[in-house]
């Protein structure tokens, strides 16, 4: 017998428009079908035995439209096994239309609340977990699964991991004897034990704080040892959100910013989203205008925390007794708070651009 095969994805969020005040947000909605829709057809090509979908695959409520599309991809692969479970987000209600869904026949929905599992015989793999019926679970229902010394492999598939969403014990799950844990939930793909425990993050990053790489865990399970013999991480997501330090000087200009930050994002692709901030000194006289960067790039958000350079001594030395020189006196102090640098700073350019006698 062969080593069995798995591909390990959840939270999905199928239905899900990340960033729907923005342009891009229809777009990325569907970026999100055509990543899972990528995942399946990799399973097929991967020649997986199993594809195991650890909740989430739906941002809220499936309609019967969705389970429609879904099951279509799931045919796609029929010698691939796919057992899913719901999450949070998807959790089952008493009037879900997945309750009376009729899956293809390669799909398994572990609908229970409460444990249940699925037994491939060919594979000599079993495949436990449950899903959720309320938005919270506060148990840590996980830590209490167990598999049996019964020479077959076993699989737990679980949602959750913080303290409102099943929290689990790293130790205690280790403990199970399970071959794999395949987790769902925490949307950044992390292996919490090397080839025995992993969560495999969303596929597509759904917002700003999502950075780094989005995609699935492909695995390999030895049939007589019952080990994990290689977990491997494959990037399927389209975009990334890229998170950017520009330094800027007194000299810089604002087409040199401009420039500079389309240099930085055309380098790493203009398809992805960027998220900047702007630090250093600049002119005081300079104000950087960054709306026709928004409008030419995705950008989610600029935040400009560059200081105006003023030279505050000589700035008292020529107003020693005026509003400008008290304003100094009073705010300027070693190990100053960023709120108090912004009031100084602020204060003093009000100062400059006022006219009218100080005294």
């Amino acid at each position: 017998m062969s080593n069995v095969k798995f591909i390990h994805t959840g939270d999905i969020h199928w239905g899900m428009v990340p960033e729907s005040d923005k342009p891009w947000g229809r777009e990325r909605s569907r970026d999100i079908r055509d990543t899972f829709a990528a995942i399946v057809a990799k399973a097929g090509e991967l020649g997986a035995d199993c594809l195991l979908v650890a909740g989430d695959l739906f941002h809220r409520q499936p309609l019967l439209r969705d389970l429609k599309e879904v099951n279509y991809l799931f045919s796609t692969i029929p010698q691939t096994r796919i057992v899913l479970i719901a999450g949070n987000h998807d959790r089952i209600r008493k009037n879900s239309a997945v309750l009376s869904f009729s899956w293809s026949p390669n799909v398994t929905f572990l609908e229970s609340e409460t444990f249940s599992s699925v037994y491939f015989r060919e594979i000599n793999t079993e495949i436990t977990g449950f899903s959720y019926h309320s938005a919270e679970i506060t148990q840590p229902v996980l830590n209490t699964a167990a598999a049996p010394q019964d020479g077959r492999i076993h699989i737990l598939l679980g949602h959750g991991g913080d303290l409102n969403h099943v929290p689990i014990d790293r130790a205690a799950l280790l403990a199970t004897n399970y071959s794999y844990i395949a987790l769902g939930h925490i949307h950044k793909p992390d292996v919490l034990a090397p080839r025995r425990m992993a969560y495999c993050g969303s596929p597509e990053p759904l917002d700003k704080t999502e950075t780094g790489p989005h995609g699935i865990y492909f695995g390999e399970i030895d049939p007589i040892s019952r080990q994990v013999t290689r977990l491997d991480f494959i990037s399927m997501s389209k975009i990334r959100y890229v998170p950017l330090i520009v330094n800027v000087t007194p000299a810089t200009t604002n087409t040199e910013l401009y420039l500079k930050i389309s240099h930085e994002i055309e380098s790493r692709g203009a398809d992805n989203i960027y998220r900047f901030r702007i630090r250093g000194m600049r002119d005081p006289d300079t104000v950087f205008e960054l709306d026709p960067l928004k409008l030419r790039f995705r950008i989610t958000d600029i935040q400009d925390e560059s200081e105006p350079q003023y030279d505050f001594s000589a700035l008292f030395a020529e107003h020693p007794s005026d509003m400008i020189g008290f304003y100094i006196r009073a705010l300027d102090k070693p190990d100053m708070s960023p709120v108090e640098k912004k009031a100084l700073f602020y204060g003093i350019h009000a100062l400059l651009l006022t006219t009218d006698e100080r005294s």
